[in-house]
């Protein structure tokens, strides 16, 4: 019997392990709740829509990722929070398993995060992106500018940047009292879905100027996509505007 190879010392620390490892497991988790409620509280105290979407695109996976591994903490504390008298041996055996089950259960939540997830992100950041904004001149909805009508209203630097398709500018035009609201977003912010294995992990990988534009003539991008989890690759080429009077074309590096 258990209770005549072990004193009652012995009975005692196990009974303390128990309590702390409970007391613990309580606690992560209460932890893993507050970071995401804070990162819900910060995010809804945001008011405009392109801080919304910068603020989701920054912080929202890698937020979940640290409560998912303070709440894996948790749960391996509580998995061991009903220890009984044991041996040494078995106590190291307990150990391992729960060390390997924290692991799989990581490396299963960080899949769905990598792999998954961005599907889902992806809707909500394009929604933000071209939901209606609101005029603070009219309090009136604003109208999105097309690509053509756009460039307008962006100067020369900001049109070459959009050339070369390194960023990407959304402007936004109060028609009554003409008030503009220029919102900037990287040109190759998000990973496509990839047509081999259907994840969302088709990016670019470098990009290459074959044919600079001219005043008179298209010019040609061609672009190298690589997918982060099944290798596959793959060239899309695509066209970069003619130039206007007076502008020049200047290529960014290679990257």
């Amino acid at each position: 019997m258990y209770e005549e190879e072990f004193s009652a010392e012995q009975l005692a620390r196990i009974a303390e392990w128990n309590l702390w490892a409970e007391r613990l497991a309580i606690g992560l988790g209460a932890l893993a709740l507050l970071i995401v409620l804070g990162y819900l509280i910060r995010l809804i105290s945001i008011k405009e829509f392109k801080g919304r979407y910068d603020y989701i695109n920054k912080y929202e996976i890698n937020t979940l990722w640290v409560a998912a591994l303070v709440l894996i903490g948790g749960g391996a504390f509580f998995a061991n929070s009903f220890v009984g008298p044991t041996t040494t041996l078995m106590i190291f055996v307990r150990a391992f398993i729960t060390v390997s089950m924290s692991m799989i259960v990581g490396v299963i939540i960080q899949n769905l995060l990598k792999f998954y997830y961005p599907f889902y992100i992806e809707k909500r950041l394009k929604k933000l992106r071209y939901k209606p904004r609101i005029s603070p001149k009219s309090g009136k909805a604003m109208k999105l500018l097309s690509e053509e009508e756009e460039d307008v209203y962006l100067d020369e630097g900001m049109q070459a940047e959009e050339n070369v398709f390194s960023i990407d500018y959304d402007v936004w035009i109060d028609e009554e009292t003409g008030y503009t609201q220029i919102e900037k977003y990287a040109g190759h912010l998000h990973a496509l879905q990839c047509p081999e294995c259907n994840y969302q992990t088709f990016k670019v990988a470098r990009e290459e100027i074959v044919k600079a534009p001219t005043d008179v003539e298209e010019g040609e991008l061609l672009k190298y996509m690589e997918c982060g989890y099944c290798g596959h690759k793959a060239k899309r080429s695509q066209k970069i505007n003619i130039l206007k009077e007076g502008e020049t074309f200047e290529a960014s590096p290679a990257s």
